[in-house]
């Protein structure tokens, strides 16, 4: 019989459980943090996590830094003994200063670190509930909210010590918890011979002076859209609609790699609202964060106690860079909407057959 956790002594349950229980027994359940962060010049990015998963026993943590060619990743895992507020696991923890305004994440660690302070520039949104079925099961049933934001602190990796500043220094983050794989692989049965064949995914959260906007489209290998999610942010927090999105990406010759977009939005009073977005440098999130089909280690796989694992990537590597285009890839963007220039992330993802695009199957590149 589970014990009372500390959280118990909260008025926040919302099931006849202790809240050393979720209400799911999905082996997959799962509740994390994503942030990233970039300078303004869009060379420099940083991406990374923390996230528990109750049914697996296991809470982990990861962090990655791009600059030039080279990624460095560091990741860490242990056991999940008991569910409270401290979210830390190893060198790395996060501090809730203020809630949905002011998070601090430090990661000590000889080959990464930081010390970095989170300040929201507009309120947290609430994003529409994301399904993916196989069959009739979920395999991705989550909840999320995103923020637009800026950071400070400092930052090391290599040996290179960086100050981090909020006039420098922007980025989004996002809170989510459901059930999507995590862990140990399980049997793919049915989907091994029925496969989907193919998977397309646009998340995009800019910052804007004035506004901030979040687009999020999922769509099926015949481009029926699973998924439609666009909002433009106020300071006042009013959230205003933007219409269904037409995405129209220009992708380098050979590649499946954005060079540009745009994205073709509907303000409130009907007008047409256009996004211009211009990717810079990228992070795969397979190759040293964690993300479906990362060899060197996933979210939530048991690593055995006080595990940590550092990593260095050369992405001029043909056996890094071959792996690249086979998931979701988080590209720094600089977009304009109208008169106004913002930053923040072009997140896509194109494996496989997507008929709206020409790609009619799993080789097929831009011409």
């Amino acid at each position: 019989m589970n014990a009372p956790v500390p959280l118990d002594e909260y008025p926040i349950h919302q099931t006849p459980l202790s809240l050393a229980r979720v209400a799911s027994s999905d082996r997959n359940f799962y509740d994390r943090s994503y942030f990233n962060a970039h300078d303004r010049a869009g060379g420099t990015m940083l991406i990374t996590g923390f996230g528990v998963y109750p049914n697996l026993g296991v809470r982990d943590a990861y962090a990655a830094v791009r600059r030039g060619d080279t990624q460095h990743a560091v990741r860490f895992s242990d056991a999940l003994t008991t569910r409270g507020l401290e979210q830390r696991v190893g060198g790395y923890r996060i501090e809730v200063l203020e809630p949905l305004q002011r998070i601090r994440i430090v990661c000590e660690h000889e080959d990464l670190g930081f010390d970095l302070t989170w300040t929201g520039s507009f309120p947290a949104v609430q994003e529409q509930p994301h399904l993916i079925l196989n069959g009739a099961r979920p395999i991705i049933e989550a909840s999320r909210f995103a923020q637009l934001g800026t950071w400070s602190g400092t930052l090391s990796v290599a040996g290179t010590d960086l100050t981090v500043t909020p006039d420098v220094w922007l980025g989004s983050r996002d809170r989510s918890w459901g059930i999507r794989p995590v862990g140990e692989a399980e049997p793919a049965g049915r989907a091994a011979d029925e496969p989907a064949g193919g998977f397309w995914w646009l998340y995009v959260p800019l910052r804007f002076e004035d506004f901030a906007i979040v687009v999020i489209v999922q769509e099926n290998p015949d481009g029926f859209r699973t998924l439609n999610d666009a909002v433009r942010i106020w300071p006042d927090g009013r959230i205003e609609q933007l219409g269904w999105p037409r995405v129209h990406i220009e992708y380098r010759s050979g590649t499946r790699i954005p060079v540009a977009a745009r994205l073709d939005l509907t303000a409130a009073d009907g007008k047409p609202l256009e996004l211009e977005i211009r990717p810079h440098t990228c992070t795969a999130l397979h190759i040293g964060c964690g993300y479906g089909g990362d060899p060197d280690w996933t979210h939530g796989q048991w690593k055995g106690r006080d595990w940590s694992l550092s990593s260095t990537y050369d992405l001029t590597d043909p056996a890094v860079a071959g792996r690249v285009p086979w998931g979701v890839i988080d590209h720094v963007a600089q977009a304009r909407c109208g008169d106004a220039e913002g930053w923040g992330l072009f997140e896509h993802a194109s494996v496989g057959r997507h008929d709206p695009t020409g790609f009619a199957d799993w080789m097929s590149v831009a011409p």
